[in-house]
């Protein structure tokens, strides 16, 4: 026992006034370039990645998978922007794709929004109660689609609470026919994406997928829209063709108004 404590001893001191024992450099960590949200957005910007994005999205909604060539073309869009006024009782009225009725149910009033085209339909309808009380927004919701209307199909909305002298402005209606798999995609988004009033936007039922996608609006895209700079059309033509859970909108981005005008998928320049 003394002789290995005697033995030790003499090893150290060896190792401590001759050198020491000859230990390989430890390898430099090795680092992705750029922060994980780039490399993801890199990732998500290449053309097989996206193809199998749509793949994927096409087989949960149980349609055909699209190609990027149709993915590329143009949706059909419509525009009314003059401004109508519904009255329960009166006849329905067709405004860019879409037949809007104004109808009482129990102690609410309902705006009945029917797809009058052979298309899904990316619909937005602006509206304002008249008189604009406090009440409409205590108006219980129905659930609906506050953006995809089916086509043939029918989404009822609740406008405000029903009084004998209410009346609802329409002051904007826009439409867009959208193929299947791109009314799955839109129908997925938040629609406080698009800064939809929270009296029509609480009574939204999209597509229940697993993992949501965020409902959190960049300030730059809000200021955008508050300054006219993005429309609907943009944002409804841009989550159309790109799943809102890989995909953010791009400041730079416009709805494409002929086929093959853009490439998808669209990113972030300089990602």
């Amino acid at each position: 026992m003394l002789a290995g404590g005697v033995a030790l001893v003499a090893s150290i001191t060896v190792l401590r006034f001759c050198g020491g024992l000859s230990i390989p450099p430890k390898p430099a960590p090795s680092f992705p370039t750029g922060s994980q949200s780039q490399l993801l957005t890199k990732s998500a910007g290449s053309r097989p990645v996206y193809e199998e994005y749509l793949a994927k999205d096409a087989a949960s909604a149980g349609v055909r998978t699209p190609t990027s060539a149709d993915m590329q073309r143009k949706f059909p869009y419509r525009v009314d922007e003059a401004r109508h006024v519904l009255e329960v009782g009166q006849p329905a009225i067709d405004l860019a794709g879409v037949r809007l009725g104004l109808v009482r149910e129990n102690a609410n009033l309902v705006l009945e929004i029917t797809n009058t085209t052979e298309s899904d339909l990316a619909y937005s309808v602006l509206s304002e109660p008249t008189p604009n009380i406090s009440e409409c927004s205590a108006a219980r919701p129905l659930s609906f689609n506050a953006l995809v209307v089916a086509a043939g199909k029918t989404e009822r909305r609740v406008e405000c609470v029903f009084r004998n002298d209410m009346a609802v402005a329409i002051t904007r209606v826009e439409s867009m026919e959208i193929p299947p798999l791109s009314a799955y995609l839109l129908s997925l988004v938040s629609p406080t994406q698009f800064s939809m009033e929270p009296r029509i936007a609480r009574g939204h039922r999209g597509v229940q997928a697993g993992e949501k996608c965020s409902s959190v609006v960049s300030q730059a895209v809000r200021s955008g829209l508050e300054k006219g700079q993005i429309g609907w059309r943009d944002l409804a033509d841009f989550y159309a063709r790109h799943r809102c859970l890989s995909y953010r909108f791009p400041l730079s981005y416009r709805a494409v108004k002929s086929d093959d005008e853009r490439t998808v998928p669209a990113v972030e320049s300089g990602m």
